[in-house]
């Protein structure tokens, strides 16, 4: 039997409730749902969680742990620092308009284009434009970079040469903290 170990900081709390994890922070609460996992069995000893396989320790079994304990410290990162990305703006010739609206980013006059498109904006993510900066914040690390890559997408060249229209906006940070 394997087991993977996550340290839990003071001031963060885990609960474990059947399959599900629920952790709360300075920052806030994330929960998440690994009863799908079935070879993983998570047990919390103090201020360790343990994340262990039941029966055989296969490959499989090897990778969920890992899977799921890696899940568990994002969590953890995430109610206690948060995650930032930041994507740069970037145009030759059609300078691009991109505001936020609600729960969706709005990229007016991309490569000289009519029609406005739009990236959607996750629950619980904030989203700011600061210049040629757009700046995306948020606890998950999954909601974050889900909506980092939706605004990345919105802006993909379509029917021209990638390599010669360059225009879009692009991912060019990462980091902990907000």
């Amino acid at each position: 039997m394997e087991s993977r170990d996550v340290k839990v900081p003071g001031n963060v709390e885990v609960l474990l409730e059947g399959g599900s994890v629920r952790v709360n922070g300075p920052l806030g609460t994330l929960s998440e749902d690994f009863s799908h996992v079935l070879s993983v069995r998570l047990v919390k000893e103090g201020d360790v969680v343990r994340v262990e396989t039941l029966g055989k320790s296969r490959r499989k079994e090897l990778a969920a742990i890992g899977t799921v304990a890696a899940h568990i410290r994002n969590m953890i990162t995430g109610v206690t620092k948060g995650y930032t990305y930041k994507l740069k703006i970037v145009y030759a010739h059609f300078p691009m308009s991109v505001k936020v609206q609600r729960d969706r980013v709005v990229i007016e006059n991309f490569t000289g284009e009519r029609r406005p498109r739009f990236a959607e904006v996750l629950e619980n993510v904030k989203v700011s434009v600061e210049g040629d900066d757009v700046v995306v914040k948020g606890l998950s690390i999954g909601d974050v970079s889900q909506t980092a890559a939706n605004i990345e997408q919105a802006t993909r060249v379509k029917a021209k040469d990638p390599r010669v229209f360059l225009d879009g906006i692009y991912v060019y940070d990462r980091s902990e903290g907000m």
